[in-house]
């Protein structure tokens, strides 16, 4: 037949095409199974959308169209480049089967959010910039299901206020409705991953939040052991990952999020790498006298499946917590003395039992060491805990807060 107009009442191919794709054909124009595209879906790995990743010259632009004044520093991945590095360290080591979604939290331009929908991530964008939801909205509409874009802001997330909660801040329950993500028990899967950058004023703040949250069972913790993928200053992991006699990073923040997570480095990245929404263009740094704090640290922070086992639970959390606090409050002191001076009359025989040194100084126990020790006080009889409660309920909420 020769090239030419269709003849008289035939179908033209528009229409054909437009029939297949309503008959659900879609994969068949590719030469695949019909199933194949639902398969991929059901194990939480969709097939690439082919979406344009914007250059970083035009996502520095869009980040500076919606420059205001009076709104929290923030920081975005412009760079595709720099994209794709972080979407395969969040890929790293994903076990076979199902994968959990991923929370995006601030995608801002949404460099990284495109990034990961063509490696087939099934991403949830929490943006809590109004400026910045017509694009990503625009780009969830342009999909089949691949994309929720929620108004919220993570760290905002669960605030201690009565009445209604207005957004941006939200409640933990409604964003995890929002998402079809149900809970979990503690030592099965991660049910739900989740990545941001810590806002850098509330660094500090926002580890300890999120602390008593893993601890306590609260918040995103009441859903299964939630995994944190999370960009942080150099210094503040320096913290989290210091090891016993370090002067000045060995602290409490350290033994406690050494015993309830799995720390893991992703990936250190120069400052100057990320795009600020200063009107200046600035890079705004923190300064530190006493650590490195060069890069940015991609950070992931899995909770143990073992965290509540023995005599550890969410119920006395809040004592373990606060005994850390107070043992590394004065780190060149004698872990004996801080015993004596909670009136434990056999403090040294309890040290003597758990093979730890009388005369070991507090900064020189190993996280381990606190727990053992946490759990020998909760089982022995020698300890009165009334009034070590009354001194957690009256200042635990105070810490670093």
């Amino acid at each position: 037949m020769l090239v030419g107009r269709a003849p008289p009442g035939a179908p033209s191919c528009r229409r054909l095409l437009a029939a297949a794709l309503a008959a659900g054909l879609r994969p068949l124009l590719c030469g695949l199974p019909p199933c194949w595209a639902t398969a991929r879906r059901a194990a939480g790995q969709w097939p690439s959308p082919g979406l344009r990743v914007p250059e970083a010259a035009e996502a520095e632009r869009l980040v500076q169209q919606v420059q205001r004044t009076g709104v929290p520093l923030r920081r975005f991945i412009a760079c595709p480049h720099l994209a794709r590095t972080v979407q395969r360290c969040l890929q790293d080591g994903a076990s076979p089967g199902p994968q959990p979604v991923l929370l995006e939290c601030a995608p801002g331009p949404g460099i990284l959010t495109r990034t990961l929908l063509n490696a087939g991530v099934r991403v949830v964008a929490l943006e809590s910039n109004s400026a910045f939801l017509p694009n990503l909205q625009s780009l969830e509409n342009s999909l089949d299901g691949q994309l929720k874009v929620i108004y919220g802001d993570f760290f905002r997330l669960d605030p201690l206020v009565t009445g209604t909660v207005k957004p941006p801040a939200l409640c933990s329950d409604k964003l995890f409705e929002t998402m079809g993500v149900a809970a979990v028990p503690w030592r099965a899967d991660v049910p739900v991953k989740i990545f941001g950058f810590l806002p850098q004023k509330k660094e500090r703040n926002m580890l300890w939040r999120l602390l008593f949250a893993l601890y306590e069972c609260s918040s995103i913790y009441r859903y299964g052991r939630v995994e944190l993928n999370i960009f942080m200053s150099e210094k503040e992991y320096k913290v989290l990952t210091a090891k016993p006699g370090e002067a000045k990073a060995y602290q409490a923040l350290t033994v406690l999020w050494q015993v309830g997570c799995e720390i893991q480095l992703l990936h250190m990245e120069p400052w100057s790498s990320f795009v600020t929404n200063l009107k200046n263009g600035g890079l705004a740094i923190p300064k530190s006298m006493w650590l490195p704090n060069d890069h940015l640290c991609l950070v992931r922070l899995t909770p143990q499946q073992n965290l509540f086992t023995g005599s550890l639970e969410p119920t006395n959390s809040a004592t373990f917590i606060f005994m850390v606090k107070q043992c590394l409050a004065k780190p060149k002191s004698k872990i004996a003395d801080r015993l004596n001076s909670w009136s434990l009359d056999n403090g040294g025989k309890l040290l003597s039992e758990l093979e730890i040194p009388k005369n070991a100084a507090t900064r020189n126990l190993y996280p381990e060491d606190y727990r053992r020790l946490f759990e020998a006080l909760q089982n022995s009889s020698m300890f009165t805990e009334t009034w070590f409660h009354d001194e957690v309920l009256g200042s635990i909420r105070n810490i670093n807060l």
